[in-house]
């Protein structure tokens, strides 16, 4: 099945990392296209792809696909092979439901701590309602290692699109040094020890755009 996937900046675009690790990490082969985010041509060169105006974009034996979760869908579904979601259907329902949730909240985490892989060390000021972000994400992985960690690591115990969509967070958590309690440290150790993500920082390191909008705490 021929499958393109464009991205933006890897060391920024939390929601391309997305669409990216998921494929990624179930070995799903794709041809890759980056495009530079916030130079002038990018809403050019992004439209060529889809009218939306925004990364990551799936194009898929000639059908486009946007939005990080209409992407996951649409993989796992087209690659069944790969058990993206949990097979247990009450465990199905739980990984939608923290998957949504990621897609459409925590809107403090996103605008205070902008995913920045190389800007190790950098801090934040920790406002009530981005303390409020955190703590939910991480009741959310202890409630997973709770209910799965018999399975493995992974926030289901095999790997699942919930782990795409959380993926960001724990390079955010990463990035500005969030102290986790030390039953919390399963989760965010397992993904950044995959190849997955070990290729997707080390590319990170190698480039040379810098987005001034996304260098908070300096």
């Amino acid at each position: 099945m021929a499958a393109k996937l464009i991205i933006g900046n890897k060391n920024y675009s939390s929601w391309s990392l997305r669409a990216w690790f998921l494929m990624t990490e179930a070995d799903i082969d794709f041809d890759e296209v980056r495009i530079k985010l916030d130079e002038p041509d990018t809403a050019e060169k992004i439209a060529g792809f889809t009218d939306a105006g925004c990364v990551p974009v799936l194009i898929l034996n000639g059908t486009t696909v946007w939005d990080s979760l209409a992407i996951a869908e649409t993989v796992a579904e087209r690659w069944p092979e790969a058990k993206l979601w949990p097979a247990d259907p009450d465990a199905r329902a739980h990984a939608r439901s923290i998957s949504a949730e990621m897609h459409s909240g925590f809107q403090a985490l996103r605008s205070q701590m902008p995913m920045n892989c190389r800007a190790m060390g950098r801090k934040v000021h920790l406002p009530d309602d981005l303390t409020a972000d955190i703590d939910r994400i991480i009741e959310i992985w202890l409630d997973c290692h709770k209910r799965y960690g018999d399975k493995g690591d992974w926030l289901f115990g095999d790997f699942s699109v919930a782990d795409a969509m959380f993926a960001p967070v724990v390079l955010r958590f990463r990035t500005y040094g969030i102290n986790l309690p030390d039953s919390a440290m399963v989760y965010p150790n397992r993904v950044l020890e995959s190849r997955a993500m070990q290729d997707w920082l080390s590319a990170a390191e190698t480039e040379i755009e810098v987005i001034k909008r996304e260098e908070v705490g300096q």
